[in-house]
């Protein structure tokens, strides 16, 4: 049932991205990857990401102009599905860009999971997740840009004190204007 509602909500997020949209993007994650940032969560496999970006937001001039961006990642190995929305920056460094985000994220992951082995707890704390990211890209056409990304999970022990491995995810993504 979790992973029929999460496709609705996908769906959904598509549905109503906004006209003024700037560009769209989609990529491939290795999924769980260990980083100092997250903890095994017995989780595999690959994620396959889309989303949308608006354009730079005039009326966030106050704080640089972000895009607000939606997204959902769907996990090939029955792993943690997610969808997020948050704002992210493009600040330009010669023929590179940088693309700091911070989002939420909503998630289908169990909510309890224990490792059999070592009896610690791998589940996210929380259903409501932060989902900070960042990437490095650079334009191979007027329209087409490629982004190495990193995206991360978790509920920062916010919402939960005692509990927050995290999930990372590592990929390339290719982003299309519009």
């Amino acid at each position: 049932m979790q992973k029929s509602l999460m496709a609705a909500m996908l769906a959904f997020g598509f549905v109503a991205t906004p006209a003024q949209a700037g560009e769209v993007f989609g990529g491939l994650y290795a999924h769980a990857v260990d980083t100092p940032f997250s903890l095994d969560t017995g989780e595999q496999g690959a994620d396959v990401q889309i989303g949308a970006r608006t354009v730079p937001i005039d009326a966030l001039d106050f704080i640089g102009k972000p895009s607000a961006h939606a997204f959902g990642s769907l996990n090939t190995a029955d792993g943690t599905n997610f969808i997020a929305a948050g704002l992210s920056w493009k600040l330009d460094v010669g023929p590179l860009y940088v693309r700091p985000g911070v989002g939420l994220a909503i998630h289908d992951a169990p909510d309890r999971r224990v490792d059999p082995v070592t009896r610690i707890r791998t589940d996210l704390g929380s259903r409501a997740l932060f989902a900070p990211e960042i990437a490095v890209g650079t334009s191979v056409s007027p329209r087409v840009s490629l982004e190495l990304s990193w995206v991360h999970i978790s509920n920062a022990r916010l919402f939960n004190s005692e509990q927050n491995p995290g999930i990372d995810m590592l990929g390339l993504r290719m982003n299309v204007g519009l």
